[in-house]
């Protein structure tokens, strides 16, 4: 075995753990956070973020009879929140100009100024409307 010196952001490294592979399988560990207990960043629940809409949906054509402009987000509305490789929904709760807080429905585990995308089913499809960094 080779002993790891030292892991970067967006690097790529493999890790041998006695986890049951039934809990392992199909990608269910996607998004999860593996550290020494108490150096992990907080779960969160609920977020605060502060967001950025973008102009138009992108990969609708205009004759789609899709609206392309992109509404202000809405008080309990769902939306696909992704923090990092992790993906869950949200529900909107207040919107104070570029502030909003989102109730999650899978935790995340993540710190203050990292960054998210937002997703709004559009058409059956998520498509991407924005994003934002959590403050809160």
């Amino acid at each position: 075995t080779n002993r790891l010196q030292y892991a970067v952001p967006g690097g790529l490294i493999g890790v041998g753990t006695s986890i049951d592979p039934t809990l392992t399988r199909a990608d269910r560990l996607v998004g999860h956070v593996l550290g020494h207990r108490g150096n992990l960043p907080m779960v969160y629940e609920e977020i605060q973020v502060q967001y950025h809409l973008l102009r138009r949906l992108l990969g609708v054509r205009a004759g789609e009879g899709t609206d392309q402009k992109i509404r202000k987000l809405e008080r309990k509305e769902s939306l696909m929140v992704n923090v990092g490789s992790k993906s869950t929904t949200g529900r909107v709760g207040k919107v104070r100009g570029d502030i909003a807080t989102l109730t999650l429905t899978l935790p995340v585990c993540a710190e203050p100024g990292d960054k998210i995308a937002l997703s709004r089913q559009v058409d059956k499809h998520w498509r991407l409307i924005g994003w934002g960094k959590i403050t809160s």
